[in-house]
């Protein structure tokens, strides 16, 4: 089930119903954007326990501060972007990094797609639980960037509002990121291989 597919409840009237106080709204609100919040937060973070209490901590803040939400953005955006910094926070509190060293003097680039066939990769799934532990490798950021792109097909624009970056350094890191799985996905196989 892809996220057009789960997004049956309109913004409006969900953050309607949720404010109206009764119990119900908010649970359909958690119930829509619970899937969105775990993968974000536990491709951050890739400790179940820990996770379940960051997830309980966005859903909070998003009950406190839901009046204050704007329709600026989707709802799923405008709560991607708790839960990234409710993320964000804890790795720094534990001095995790976040991203690779080499990131920021990688060069510009103008598209996210090269020749790395994830959808081939994808419909073998021998292949695609050896991409699964690729992307486990990756670092915080770049893994959560790869995420929203791919599994919940998030544009550009709503990475770059959910991380609050510019969407051409949203782009650069997601060819980054891709680069980067390639590899490990690369390394992965001649590990499998050499052991056969």
């Amino acid at each position: 089930m892809d996220k057009r597919e789960r997004q049956t409840i309109p913004d409006r009237q969900i953050v309607r119903d949720a404010l109206a106080g009764g119990a119900d709204g908010f649970a359909r609100l958690v119930e829509q954007h619970q899937h969105l919040v775990w993968h974000l937060v536990y491709r951050m973070v890739q400790h179940p326990e820990d996770c379940r209490e960051l997830c309980q901590d966005v859903f909070l803040r998003v009950h406190r501060n839901l009046h204050q939400f704007r329709f600026q953005s989707t709802l799923a955006t405008w709560i991607g972007r708790i839960a990234y910094h409710v993320s964000v926070r804890h790795l720094q509190r534990k001095r995790l990094p976040l991203a690779d060293a080499q990131e920021s003097a990688a060069p510009i680039v103008e598209d996210v797609a090269d020749d790395f066939d994830l959808a081939a990769v994808c419909a073998n799934d021998d292949l695609l639980a050896k991409l699964h532990l690729a992307l486990e490798r990756l670092a915080p950021i770049p893994r959560t960037m790869l995420t929203l792109y791919y599994l919940h097909e998030l544009s550009v624009s709503e990475i770059a509002s959910i991380m609050e970056k510019p969407e051409g350094t949203v782009k650069n890191a997601l060819f980054r990121a891709r680069a980067q799985l390639r590899e490990q996905f690369a390394q992965h196989l001649e590990i499998v291989h050499d052991k056969t």
